[in-house]
């Protein structure tokens, strides 16, 4: 059975940095090509950032380009999501997402 499991969410002001992590188990993760994804209050899910963890390539939406960088440890079966220069815009649900599942997510609140 697949599990993904985020954390590392929180309120944060604008201007600052959080860490999400997400621990996966079920599936062979260093084969896998992992996405974060972010639903805002009322909105719909957003793509953020994949990276596949074969060859380490990564893609970001323009959104987040150059403030968040995503990254795997294949040994610890965990991915994560650093996030710099947090906006208001950013507050959200983050979700870790292989094919169609996602963990239960993480709430990030970036305001003052």
């Amino acid at each position: 059975e697949v599990k993904l499991v985020e954390s590392g969410g929180g309120l944060v002001q604008p201007g600052g940095s959080l860490r999400l992590s997400c621990a996966t188990s079920g599936f062979t993760f260093s084969y896998s090509n992992m996405n974060w994804v972010r639903q805002a209050p009322g909105k719909g899910l957003e793509w953020v950032s994949n990276i596949n963890t074969n060859t380490g390539k990564t893609l970001y939406a323009n959104s987040v380009k150059d403030r968040f960088t995503i990254s795997r440890d294949n040994a610890k079966n965990t991915l994560y999501l650093q996030m710099n220069r947090l906006k208001p815009e950013d507050t959200a649900v983050y979700y870790c997402q292989l094919g169609d599942t996602r963990g239960q997510g993480t709430q990030v609140t970036v305001s003052s």
